[in-house]
């Protein structure tokens, strides 16, 4: 094989690589959290996350508290209930999943100070395949929804 063969071999790789990496790139949208009260020790994040390939977001951590973790609030008769997600969230080829009120959505527990409207909260999202992303939410009043939230985006 000659050398550009084989240069070109190579390139022909690399981009297809590149084009794999890329494809496979989770997107987040809409990051966004509520301010709590004063002394307020839980918060909630929400967001919405699109997977190209289809993954699955296994955790959730943020310097922000003690844990993060996945949850689903379901409403059975007239009573709410809110569950821990078992062995992650699913997130099927290029469809938005998202996590907001009254669905799935991101406890923060042991809160290290009051989530304040307009100040943002670092979190770390990682998933089965695809690799870790940081993101940023911001914090909204304590009514705030994503009404209130201009196209925040984040990876």
């Amino acid at each position: 094989m000659s050398r550009l063969s084989l240069m070109s071999a190579g390139l022909v790789l690399a981009l297809a690589w590149a084009a794999s990496a890329q494809s496979s790139q989770i997107t987040v949208d809409h990051a966004w959290s509520r301010a709590t009260p004063p002394r307020g020790t839980t918060g909630v994040l929400y967001l919405t996350l699109t997977s190209p390939t289809g993954d699955k977001l296994l955790g959730v951590s943020t310097p922000a508290a003690a844990s993060a973790e996945l949850h689903r609030s379901q409403t059975t008769g007239t009573v709410m209930q809110m569950r821990p997600v078992e062995g992650g969230l699913d997130l099927p080829p290029g469809k938005p999943v998202t996590l907001g009120p009254g669905g799935y959505h991101v406890m923060l527990m042991g809160l290290k100070m009051p989530l304040k409207a307009g100040s943002d909260v670092p979190v770390h999202l990682t998933f089965q395949t695809a690799p870790p992303l940081d993101v940023v939410a911001r914090v909204q009043g304590l009514g705030g929804g994503m009404a209130d939230m201009p196209g925040m985006h984040a990876h």
